[in-house]
């Protein structure tokens, strides 16, 4: 299996152990996490063609992941 970059703990080292205290204790913390983790590995496989698919599309999923990285951020520094 090929390494998926962007992945929570990558970007955002520092705070590699709140993000697994978070994930098993906050609930809405849990489900950004896992939207994240999703829409990450759609941008990747997009990315390497194992999913082919338009520019716009790929462009769009990557403004999305942005979004969603932006609210984690902003929940792991509150």
């Amino acid at each position: 299996m090929s390494h998926t970059p962007h992945e929570l703990a990558e970007e955002f080292p520092e705070h590699a152990d709140k993000i697994h205290g978070l994930k098993t204790s906050d609930a809405h913390f849990a489900k950004m996490a896992e939207d994240y983790h999703t829409l990450n590995r759609a941008v990747h496989r997009a990315e390497t063609d194992v999913e082919p698919t338009s520019d716009d599309v790929i462009t769009d999923m990557r403004k999305e992941r942005l979004q969603l990285k932006d609210k984690i951020a902003a929940y792991l520094s509150a």
